[in-house]
């Protein structure tokens, strides 16, 4: 069986990732990697996406290689960048970022495309990744995270709903939830905006899989 490295930026994504595995793919064997300093260092960080956040992600992707990952599946959407160079010094296994399934969903679809974040910096590193020809606003869903760090997770879906809701009325005609930690709101979403609203988590495991029965 498959052995997939999970890594985590943020102790909210473990749970989402887990779940969906576990319900689409359960025969693979997953690794869970956390170092939950980077999104907080991320944070407070002037200097962004610097050499030095890009050699510890280097070291987690060696890590996880070195433990004999078939594969590995980034879940924190802030770090595209980073991730990219961990997939070009690993060429012979699967590297993904968390959103990049999602992301080729949402390009093939129809109409503006609302992105909300709970996490500040996904706003700087994911609009990119949807390319120019995709009309994009995004929404930061203050708040959302400090609720689900409390355990307040009505709270948290709440706040990223009326986002979903704003962007809506912005002429947005469906929403993209930027995180993996975001997942549990899609219900919610759905029902403020009355708009199709895609996850990364789902789309990410399919799109692991189907990279690796492909390449046997």
């Amino acid at each position: 069986m498959p052995r997939i490295a999970l890594i985590h930026a943020l102790t909210h994504s473990v749970a989402p990732i887990n779940d969906a595995f576990v319900r689409d793919w359960p025969e693979a064997i997953r690794m869970n990697l956390m170092d939950d300093s980077l999104s907080a260092d991320l944070a407070r960080s002037a200097s962004r996406l610097d050499d030095a956040m890009h050699r510890r992600f280097m070291a987690l992707g060696d890590y996880a290689v070195s433990s004999g990952a078939d594969g590995i599946l980034f879940t924190c959407s802030a770090f595209g960048p980073c991730i990219e160079a961990v997939a070009a010094r690993h060429p012979g296994i699967p590297v993904l970022k968390p959103n990049e399934a999602m992301v080729a969903k949402a390009r093939a679809g129809i109409g503006k495309l609302g992105l909300i974040a709970t996490f500040a910096a996904t706003l700087v590193s994911m609009p990119p990744e949807f390319g120019p020809d995709i009309a994009l606003d995004t929404a930061l869903a203050e708040g959302a995270l400090d609720a689900l760090d409390a355990g307040d997770g009505a709270r948290h879906d709440a706040l990223i709903a009326e986002q979903a809701a704003w962007l809506r009325d912005k002429g947005c005609t469906r929403i993209a939830l930027a995180q993996f930690s975001m997942a549990r709101a899609r219900a919610a979403c759905e029902d403020a905006s009355g708009l199709p609203v895609l996850t990364t988590v789902d789309s990410a495991v399919a799109a692991l899989r189907a990279r690796l029965s492909n390449a046997h």
